[in-house]
């Protein structure tokens, strides 16, 4: 009898494979995104060129705020608090810190997306519309097509479908409960970014050049995190972030190899060590923060806002995730190391800053300076510090997204006038657009009755309750440092003379204006009514293992 026939003859005695159960409705938030992201595929496919740039913006708000709606619903019904658990295996969590963020980056997806259809900030073409990306983005720069393809009105509607993928990608991030689902929810939310990043309209060879960066910096950390889990799974024997910390703590049932392996630590620190490497270059801490500002300054604004919004608020998901759920028991031992980062990212960041002279540039040395404020919240390691983080990342996410869109309306005949020179002045050419940035700087710098300072008040009283108020102290210190370029620009727009041939203020459409008109709001609600958002941080900051 062949090898196929018995098989078949002793199928009735041979063990099954077992079906995998998912949970499609609790995993409705990132299967709603990706869903969207794969109509915009086909959409680009088969659409004819003049309709893909308003049918791509609809699907992705139609899928960006459909994913809001199933996570709103998904914490209405209790999967933030009583009914938290583990889907797809175990191998996804949804709680409360998870549903938080989600809510979150989608809602920073919904503004930025505004921002890339913005078409009216520069003169027409043959009667079509300018938006802030390269008209093919296979043309070679400065090339013959290139030329053909502005002319004709060209527009690269893909950055819709990528910006949906790296949505979902930041969706799981921070809900993975394995390292491998980390891993691929990391690669997910990266890839699209890579492209992105290359395909400004103007300045194409620094945009591609920032690209180039992003990307090979990003797989040297990436490649930190494959080796990490390797490291890892040799010493646990498992990838699930709950029983590494069973593991860790002793309370996992003793085998033989784990007999063997848990003798020697070195597996686990080494292992832990490069988990870390591959998150803190995503949140931009120090020193893996060499990639910040230079891909802030070439991507395209509306992607360096997204990106320094949503990134941001992804990684420091999945990095809480990672030390509060699977290495609770080692804080003894990373808490010292955390301590060293923070403290140079926020003494790094502020000191750096001061001496930018580009808007775009400041704006990225700021955000490595807000990873460590918001890394003090981390080293709590406890539930006001998870509260506290969720709530920094909330406000930061729109101040942050809100700047970024002030960045794009002030322009010259090159494009966007970022060098700080042409900012003098204008306070008295548009008093309301410097005013609305002096307000998204001031809450950077923490200034009360701003969003950044409700939040700044939260991390550091979060660290001081922890035992971390050495840290706080270099904290506040670092704040008064940063208030001073941020307040230099402000001295810049309101009391120096603009200059004759100076930058032109663009008038926004109803799209761009939404998003900053959003900012200002948030920031505002957040600094003299935070309460509300307090609780419900402190409400969804408990993790499920």
């Amino acid at each position: 009898m062949s090898p196929v026939h018995a098989l078949a003859a002793a199928g009735g005695n041979s063990p099954s494979i077992p079906a995998p159960h998912v949970e499609y409705g609790q995993l409705s938030p990132m299967l709603v995104v990706f869903g969207a992201a794969l109509v915009g595929i086909l959409a680009e496919a088969f659409l004819p060129r003049r309709l893909r740039a308003a049918t791509q913006l609809g699907i992705s708000l139609a899928g960006l705020v459909g994913g809001f709606a199933a996570v709103v619903v998904l914490a209405a019904q209790g999967h933030a608090t009583t009914r938290a658990g583990l889907l797809a295996m175990g191998s996804v969590a949804i709680d409360g810190p998870a549903l938080f963020l989600q809510g979150v980056i989608l809602l920073t997806a919904v503004l930025a997306v505004l921002t890339y259809a913005e078409g009216r900030l520069e003169p027409r073409v043959n009667g079509h519309r300018i938006d802030a990306f390269a008209a093919q983005a296979a043309a070679v720069p400065g090339g013959e097509q290139e030329r053909v393809a502005t002319r004709e009105g060209l527009r690269t509607t893909e950055i819709y479908p990528l910006t949906l993928f790296a949505v979902g990608g930041m969706l799981l991030f921070p809900a993975s409960n394995d390292l491998l689902t980390m891993f691929v929810a990391l690669e997910v939310l990266s890839l699209p970014l890579y492209l992105m990043c290359a395909i400004a309209r103007r300045r194409r060879l620094l945009s591609q050049e920032a690209a180039v960066k992003y990307f090979l910096l990003g797989a040297f950390a990436s490649a930190f995190f494959l080796f990490g889990t390797a490291l890892l799974y040799g010493y646990a024997g498992t990838v699930r972030l709950g029983e590494i910390a069973d593991v860790v703590a002793g309370t996992a049932p003793v085998t033989p190899a784990l007999a063997v392996t848990t003798q020697n630590d070195a597996l686990l620190l080494i292992g832990l060590a490069m988990l870390a490497v591959g998150l803190l270059f995503k949140v931009g801490a120090v020193p893996f923060h060499s990639w910040t500002p230079d891909v802030y300054q070439g991507a395209p604004t509306p992607v360096s806002g997204f990106m320094a919004a949503a990134t941001k608020t992804a990684a420091f998901g999945a990095l809480l995730r990672l030390f509060y759920v699977a290495f609770p028991g080692l804080r003894w031992d990373w808490r010292p190391v955390m301590w060293g980062v923070a403290i140079l990212t926020m003494v790094v960041g502020s000191i750096l800053a001061v001496t930018q002279q580009d808007v775009k540039r400041l704006l990225a040395y700021s955000s490595v300076a807000h990873a460590g404020f918001i890394l003090t919240g981390l080293i709590a390691t406890d539930r006001r510090g998870v509260a506290a983080v969720l709530f920094y990342l909330l406000a930061y996410s729109f101040v942050t997204l809100g700047a970024f869109a002030v960045v794009t309306l002030v322009r010259d005949s090159k494009g966007e006038a970022t060098h700080l020179s042409n900012w003098a002045g204008l306070g008295r050419r548009s008093p309301l657009l410097a005013a609305v940035f002096a307000l998204f700087l001031l809450a950077f710098a923490g200034i009360p009755l701003t969003s950044g300072f409700t939040g700044k008040f939260a991390v550091f009283q979060a660290a001081a309750g922890g035992g971390a108020t050495p840290l706080v102290i270099v904290g506040v210190l670092s704040s008064a440092i940063a208030a001073f370029f941020y307040i230099r620009v402000i001295v810049l727009m309101f009391f120096s003379d603009p200059q004759p041939s100076g930058p032109a203020v663009a008038v926004p459409s109803a799209l761009t204006a939404t998003t900053i008109a959003f900012g200002v709001l948030v920031t505002l609600g957040l600094g003299l009514l935070p309460q509300y958002f307090l609780d419900l941080a402190s409400k969804a900051s408990l993790f499920v293992r």
